[in-house]
């Protein structure tokens, strides 16, 4: 009846409506000159400083101590890169070693994490609220470094092993109630139903129907998890030996190179004959946190593909 009444104004009205909304949701050139401006001021912000860094790292021991920090120092020397080159064999196996925990412990964190979610997520788990509080209790305070240390090591016997370097990280409580909510919220009890009466199984249900949808999620807890394994250092201090130095990963034995050359800068005037002035202490430093942060920020677009590719399944599947 509504239809029947329209006029020949409303016709063209509606006509119109198009064309308003493209009108509208078109950005003016000034404003789309001010957010490039702005997303270019916010790129600066983030890179500049690794710029410096590397730049300091290049720098002479001479020059930092004569004029500081500057971004076009007076003096150019790789000694910082060649003074870490002499300890190769060591780096590299250090290096080694924090790729390995890296890969294992963030495919574990996002299996245990994941799976974690997917359970608490359904509404047919009888005790899903009883655990979403057990689980978020760690969240707000934990039992302290000492009852966590007696359990991994005289309890699980993770002492001077690399599952002491794994299995502490894998699993978290901030994970763990993310994922929950992301299954929650983007996964219909209806496709689950609808796979139980197709005849598939739980394991069948998670790994074809739930991991596909989500990637998005599983790519963002997965960087945070490669992000944690790479830089800690705290768990091989508390749980590895100096007796098993084979086992160290890069970060601890970086950590430790620089605390030496901190000593041996502050103890010149008691060290007889030695000539620590030419060690390159400040550019060593910067150095080291080129080693640590250039592979790490490699890895960012291996990530990335799979944000896209996630938000492209999520869409098609909704």
């Amino acid at each position: 009846m509504a239809v029947d009444t329209l006029t020949s104004n409303d016709e063209v009205t509606i006509r119109k409506l198009p064309k308003v909304g493209a009108r509208l949701n078109r950005i003016s050139v000034p404003l789309n000159i001010g957010f490039s401006l702005l997303f270019m001021l916010i790129a600066a912000i983030c890179v500049v400083p690794v710029v410096f860094v590397l730049i300091i790292s290049l720098s002479s021991n001479a020059s930092i101590q004569i004029m500081g920090y500057r971004f076009i120092p007076t003096e150019w020397t790789l000694s910082a890169y060649r003074y870490l080159y002499v300890l190769r064999e060591l780096v590299g196996r250090a290096f080694l070693v924090s790729v390995g925990v890296t890969v294992v412990g963030t495919v574990i964190g996002l299996y245990l994490n994941s799976t974690m979610g997917y359970v608490l997520s359904r509404r047919s788990y009888r005790f899903r609220r009883h655990m979403t509080w057990l689980i978020f209790i760690p969240m707000l305070f934990n039992g302290g470094l000492v009852a966590t240390y007696l359990i991994n090591t005289r309890l699980l016997s993770l002492g001077n092993t690399y599952w002491a370097l794994i299995l502490p990280l894998a699993v978290t409580s901030f994970y763990v109630i993310i994922l929950r909510t992301f299954f929650q919220q983007t996964i219909p009890d209806s496709v689950i139903e609808s796979a139980k009466i197709d005849g598939a199984s739980q394991h069948l249900i998670f790994y074809r129907i739930i991991l596909p949808i989500s990637l998005p999620a599983l790519a963002t807890i997965g960087l945070f998890l490669s992000f944690a394994y790479w830089n800690d250092w705290f768990s091989t201090l508390i749980y590895i030996q100096s007796t098993h130095q084979h086992m160290y990963p890069l970060q601890y034995v970086l950590v430790s190179i620089d605390r030496s050359l901190q000593f041996l800068t502050r103890s010149a005037q008691f060290l007889s004959g030695e000539d620590t002035s030419r060690l390159p202490a400040e550019s060593a430093r910067m150095a080291i946190v080129m080693v640590v942060v250039i592979p790490i920020a490699l890895s960012y677009p291996f990530f990335q593909k799979y944000f896209v590719s996630g938000l492209t399944i999520g869409a098609v599947k909704g």
